[in-house]
């Protein structure tokens, strides 16, 4: 149950797959190489510690029902600790509730999916320093609360379906709004949030009736990674939406995304947010062309997701709407008050620019630019930003 010894294992056993691979070849079963080296290397980093005597014999057990498993019918049913997919049993388990309700998502999107540390806190609109502190925490308690590596019985699902929502949420957040690095869109780690959905589903369908929430979230998820081929031009660079070539979306996609939002009914709480969230998207995917979108109806969507959520991102998306639907100073205007809730964003800085070159006043919109600039981490849209920058003068 140390989860630093686990990671630490496990990196020690890719490092030396890199070393060794390459030279002797890569083994017929390279997922059991990597866990067999790693178990190696628990051992003796165990060794001669005062913890060994404790954790060698848990370290042996599981060796043994490994090699029980090998030999054990693939087939069984899919509520057995066995079948579920490994990164979803994984995520359950640092969604258990014996863990601080803060950090059960975070703990998942770092342990599972290896988002790092200062991109989960971007997410969770926190510093840092702060989110590393609550991971640090969660891994502790993954030990002395003897936290199970095991899905929760039939019955008990449901406890944890919404913490596991979040954090799949998250990844696919993290996959279409990256903080850091040169990648418009990370699709591998959205599709992957895809992925899971769709196994949670399966795994929720033969026992219990499948969340409208996770129905939405489906439906949104889709209807975002249609349109993954036109986010980026050939070069890498960043693509905006306006000026998307749509005959690249997936159309077999936003057709299984908008089957799934009107089978989704209007609700309250988490399942009517993302629904909401997932009616802009659909809006955005239907519309033929840029200028046929209903950005009046977006503008009514969010502020019904502002009034649910009182989110300070959903007013930034909503003042880009009402600016798309009347006006840039109506945009300005909604953007009032938004520094003190989003003190780190360069998206703040950003849009109010942007609609202040709108809005015809240039030396305020470079100031707002050059603030946006200072604070991304985000290569093609610090390169959008500088662009932007360089047609007003200012650099």
């Amino acid at each position: 149950r140390d989860v630093d010894l686990a990671e630490e294992s496990l990196a020690d056993a890719f490092e030396a797959a890199s070393r060794t691979w390459p030279v002797d070849g890569v083994p017929a079963n390279p997922a059991a190489w990597l866990l067999t080296a790693a178990r190696r290397r628990a051992l003796d980093r165990l060794r001669g510690s005062g913890t060994a005597r404790r954790k060698l014999p848990l370290l042996i057990v599981d060796q043994l029902r490994t090699e029980e498993r090998a030999h054990e019918e693939e087939v069984v049913d899919l509520m057995t600790d066995r079948a579920i997919d490994d990164e979803l049993r994984l995520v359950f388990l640092t969604c258990h509730p014996a863990l601080a309700p803060e950090a059960q998502a975070a703990l998942a999107l770092r342990l599972v999916l290896g988002i790092p540390t200062a991109e989960i806190a971007r997410l969770f609109l926190v510093a840092e320093p702060t989110m590393a502190a609550r991971i640090t925490r969660a891994k502790k308690k993954v030990a002395t609360a003897g936290v199970p590596f095991a899905l929760p019985p039939a019955d008990r699902l449901g406890d944890r379906v919404d913490v596991v929502l979040q954090a799949i949420y998250l990844c696919f957040t993290a996959g279409y709004a990256p903080g850091y690095g040169d990648a418009v869109v990370r699709a591998g780690l959205a599709g992957e949030a895809i992925r899971l959905a769709r196994v949670l589903a399966a795994l929720l369908r033969p026992h219990t009736s499948v969340p409208p929430a996770l129905d939405a979230l489906l439906a949104l998820m889709l209807l975002q990674h249609a349109r993954r081929d036109a986010r980026v031009d050939a070069d890498g660079g960043l693509v905006l939406l306006a000026d998307q070539d749509r005959s690249l979306w997936h159309r077999a996609e936003i057709e299984e995304g908008l089957s799934l939002l009107a089978s989704v009914p209007r609700s309250s709480g988490r399942a009517e947010e993302l629904r909401l969230q997932a009616a802009i998207a659909a809006r955005h995917a239907t519309a033929a062309q840029s200028s046929s979108t209903d950005w009046s109806a977006i503008a009514s969507d969010y502020a019904a997701l502002e009034r649910l959520t009182g989110s300070p991102v959903v007013r930034l998306n909503r003042a880009v709407a009402v600016a798309e639907a009347d006006s840039p100073q109506a945009g300005l205007a909604l953007l009032e008050g938004l520094e003190d809730l989003l003190p780190r964003s360069h998206r703040l800085p950003a849009v109010r620019g942007e609609l202040l070159i709108r809005a015809g006043r240039p030396s305020e919109a470079a100031g707002e630019l050059e603030v946006a600039i200072q604070r991304c981490r985000h290569e093609p849209e610090l390169a959008h930003l500088r662009t932007r920058l360089a047609e007003l003068g200012g650099g």
